[in-house]
């Protein structure tokens, strides 16, 4: 038995030991590992980061990440003056109290999916505010995702009987109920305690998609038991797709991801291509940096890389692979196998065109809600810059997008340019923050009712009969870039 007070003397990058759910750890060769960065772990150094950890990481990630000899064995949590006093700084303090006069309001008043972002901001953490709604540098991709749909107006079509509508599609292979799906959303615990599990949940109910973050606060074999233990007791289906952010040790990495899906049964690998680097999120990293100077951290990392010269440095902000590239489809096809591949975060027509020579089933335009490239352009900018100059895509593979969806004339305007489906994220990370399984319940319910409200003012009895002609986009085609329409139809 190790007491704490052992744990104590190992508080430095140099020998740095936590305690984690009563147990040491030895994590001191890991510190430059951790995708988070090295100083979100020396922030508890030689301390109880439970609260910290749990939250955020699902079942077996030490076991994954540490070997046998740096499991250290059960700590001794004395009473006395020799135990440690583990607490967040005071400015993570107050944040994290976050107590909001404002009453929640009931589930059943809300009207549309802006409010569960309302309703969740009295409930979370400071940091699980922060970390959900960050975007990057200027928040422009973050804003030009929402204001794009303003530039597209709808042209209903009268005096037609639609009385009866269908809005089934299929997406990824998989049967849905609605045009949309629930898109990768990371760390869903910090918003609730059953965290990714109510999306689960709430997917099978109303037989829509989900797919799951790499970075799930729940284990993705817990998610998949939950899928099933739902389907026994609902008539609702769903279906669990794979987002595969590749790893720094690029193949093996990939690999063993890639392994772990097809065992787990998911139905489609949805491979997130615009991570090369992670986005400069300002209001995360300046929650972080408090932190840091209030926890007495003095960018230990900095100084760090100075006096450990590497000729081969890691690359900034490189949380993931920085050497993807299209030949490596060629070997993830092989280890994927037959079902869908889909490419998430392309936002050109000519990575389009590519993607389409490379033989992926679908596409996913995304700018990862604004929190990577800030100034790329939304997903209905690209959406309209393929039907523009290389309508033909279309038929050549399944083309979905995310990224400021709130409405239902939102959805529809997507689906008349050709979308096949879209993802929605922060809604349901919001709608379960504030309700839990519930919330996200009513989140597909507002979106459901929308939607076919709308096809049905429209003329529109299935959404396979949504088509251009059903919009103006003469405002959206004012920003299209200038492109040879005629030598980009003869590329292929």
């Amino acid at each position: 038995m190790i007491s704490s007070a052992e744990v104590r003397l190992h508080s430095s990058r140099e020998s740095c030991w936590v305690i984690i759910s009563g147990k040491a750890y030895d994590v001191t060769s890991f510190l430059d590992q951790h995708p988070g960065g090295s100083n979100a772990i020396l922030r508890f150094a030689g301390k109880d980061a439970t609260a910290e950890y749990e939250p955020i990481h699902p079942d077996g990630t030490l076991d994954k990440h540490l070997t046998k000899d740096q499991h250290l064995g059960p700590v001794e949590m004395s009473n006395g003056p020799e135990q440690a006093q583990i607490s967040l700084p005071a400015f993570a303090q107050a944040a994290e109290k976050n107590e909001s006069t404002n009453k929640q309001t009931p589930l059943s008043v809300l009207q549309n999916l802006d409010e569960f972002e309302i309703e969740a901001r009295k409930v979370l953490s400071e940091k699980a505010r922060i970390y959900y709604s960050s975007a990057s540098d200027t928040l422009f991709s973050q804003t030009n995702n929402r204001s794009a749909f303003a530039k597209i107006s709808l042209r209903p079509r009268m005096l037609r009987n639609v009385a009866r509508v269908s809005m089934r599609r299929t997406i990824m292979g998989c049967h849905s109920s609605l045009p949309v799906f629930i898109a990768p959303a990371a760390l869903a615990k910090l918003g609730h305690p059953d965290g990714e599990l109510c999306l689960v949940r709430g997917a099978v109910r109303h037989d829509i998609p989900y797919c799951p973050s790499t970075y799930s606060s729940i284990a993705h074999a817990e998610l998949t038991k939950c899928l099933q233990e739902e389907r026994k007791s609902n008539e609702g289906r769903g279906a669990l797709f794979f987002q595969l952010y590749a790893p720094i040790n690029k193949r093996e990495g990939t690999l063993k991801l890639i392994a772990d899906a097809k065992a787990l049964d998911y139905q489609a690998l949805v491979v997130t291509v615009d991570s090369a680097v992670i986005g400069k999120r300002e209001a995360d990293e300046k929650y972080k940096a408090m932190l840091d100077y209030e926890s007495g951290i003095s960018n230990p990392q900095s100084s760090h890389m100075l006096h450990n010269f590497n000729p081969n440095p890691p690359v900034p902000r490189g949380a993931h692979s920085s050497t993807l590239e299209w030949d490596d489809l060629k070997w993830i096809r092989e280890a994927w196998g037959a079902r869908p591949i889909i490419l998430k975060g392309l936002a050109t027509v000519e990575d389009v065109e590519e993607a389409a020579r490379r033989g992926v089933e679908g596409v996913y335009l995304s700018n990862h809600g604004g929190r990577q490239l800030d100034f790329a352009p939304s997903s209905l900018h690209t959406l309209l810059e393929i039907r523009t100059f290389r309508p033909d895509l279309f038929e050549q593979l399944e083309v979905y997008v995310d990224g400021g969806y709130r409405r239902g004339t939102d959805v529809i305007k997507a689906l008349c340019l050709g979308a096949r489906a879209v993802g929605l994220g922060r809604p349901f990370m919001y709608s379960l923050s504030g309700y839990g399984t519930e919330g996200v319940c009513r989140a597909i319910e507002i979106l459901s009712d929308e939607i076919q409200t709308t096809m049905r003012l429209m003329g529109v009895t299935d959404v396979d009969q949504l088509n251009t002609s059903y919009v103006n986009t003469a405002l959206l085609k004012l920003e299209m870039p200038h492109l040879d329409q005629e030598r980009m139809l003869g590329k292929l």
